[in-house]
């Protein structure tokens, strides 16, 4: 990813949804004006999903996600479409496309019930006019079955796309884009203390995403962001001259951090604020005072929305199980996944612990929590887990009275344990 790129996460994900030879690889084409996608009278071209970031004026930067067919009856069929209805977990807004020259619709029929169930955005495309006379009894018969407009394009001759670049940007959802990670928590002028360790697990040469993201929410507030490491806070804190606003640390800092920031300062960490931002914070905060509810030998499901080199002592496979057994107690079975795949039966486990989420947009993040939610079992992520194991979630979630009164409440069932 390029320093002046936006990051995946943060783009609006636009999907093409359609039979196999509908156009929908042309249509991306002709939409970024670019050869992304690979174009064949062959059935069957796209397998896998293929993301193309670009910007798309008025919306800004944005992902389009190419599909392969919902009809495709090659040998891979199958896996072709579950790769493709894996992509509805992550799409904000769905094009479903019907090739102009078709009049079977099945496939796209039963796939409009699937987003009219997920409540998702849906634009009609009537794909290849210019090779339809008919179009215009076409895009009524379309408009008629499906119940939305239709509009009519031809990837090949570009007619109508400007006008579908324009309806895709009016069918945003309003609330888009409009809570932020911190913003909402500052006044401008405000001082805010940012915690980043620089160890052996830090990126060279530059800040983790969710720091990179926090200090832009901070300067776009008005508000001024003071960057230091943990074992300079104390002297940071006494230099400014003022109390600041609230710190906000790495988890992994947060002893030495709530140590050394003032009782009177809130405090809260990256982590956390990223769960409030991308998922639902009151929900991961009871996922940790489930945490004394565990048994010897409960299989425990470690989660990340990435893949990456893991260090020797890697937080996701070596420290949270450490942090936890020295926690608890208990000797407790772990299975790992990263990237984009997430179980879909999580019944054997007793609790997922999942990343902070910041390469997953928030599509992405919901659909994960709630089918632990649908199944009833307790998910808590990376921040919140550490500081509930070092006894300071209480202060971490003072900023967030909702999800203190939810932890406080679980806890309370059974007791918290803490290191």
């Amino acid at each position: 990813m390029s320093l002046n790129s936006t990051p995946k996460a943060n783009r609006l994900h636009i999907a093409f949804f359609g039979q196999t030879n509908a156009g929908k690889s042309s249509l991306v084409n002709a939409i970024t004006n670019q050869s992304i996608a690979l174009v064949s009278e062959i059935s069957g071209t796209t397998t896998d999903p293929v993301y193309k970031a670009m910007e798309l004026l008025p919306l800004g930067p944005v992902t389009l996600i190419d599909t392969a067919g919902l009809n495709d009856l090659s040998p891979l069929g199958n896996l072709r479409k579950e790769k493709t209805l894996e992509v509805l977990h992550k799409t904000d807004v769905a094009l479903l496309v019907l090739d102009g020259e078709s009049p079977d619709w099945e496939f796209e029929l039963e796939l409009m019930e699937t987003l009219r169930s997920r409540k998702l955005p849906v634009i009609g495309i009537l794909n290849k006019v210019d090779q339809a006379p008919d179009h215009p009894d076409q895009k009524a018969r379309a408009e008629a079955a499906f119940g939305i407009p239709f509009h009519p394009v031809s990837a090949r001759t570009g007619e109508g796309i400007e006008a579908l670049k324009e309806t895709i940007a009016r069918s945003v959802p309003e609330q888009e884009d409009k809570f932020r990670i911190v913003g909402d928590l500052v006044r401008p002028g405000d001082f805010v203390v940012l915690v980043t360790p620089i160890d052996k697990a830090a990126p060279k040469g530059r800040l983790i995403l969710p720091q990179q993201q926090t200090i832009r929410d901070i300067l776009e507030s008005d508000a001024i962001a003071v960057v230091t490491k943990e074992f300079e806070l104390r002297e940071t804190l006494e230099k400014l001259g003022r109390k600041p606003r609230m710190v906000i640390t790495d988890s992994q800092a947060f002893l030495k951090v709530a140590a050394d920031t003032p009782r009177d300062v809130p405090m809260t960490s990256f982590s956390i604020l990223f769960a409030r931002h991308k998922g639902d914070l009151p929900s991961l905060a009871k996922g940790a005072g489930r945490l004394h509810n565990l048994r010897d030998g409960d299989k425990v499901l470690i989660a990340e929305g990435c893949t990456h080199h893991r260090q020797c002592d890697d937080i996701g496979t070596v420290k949270i199980p450490r942090w936890i057994r020295q926690a608890t107690g208990k000797e407790l079975l772990y299975e790992h996944v990263s990237g984009t795949s997430f179980p879909p039966n999580l019944q054997e486990f007793s609790l997922i612990v999942h990343c902070g989420g910041c390469m997953l947009n928030t599509k992405a993040m919901h659909h994960r929590i709630d089918i632990a939610g649908e199944q009833e079992v307790p998910m808590v992520n990376y921040g919140v887990l550490i500081a509930y194991m070092h006894g300071i979630l209480d202060r971490a979630l003072e900023p967030f009275p909702l999800a203190k009164m939810v932890y406080e409440e679980e806890c309370a069932k059974g007791g918290p344990v803490h290191a």
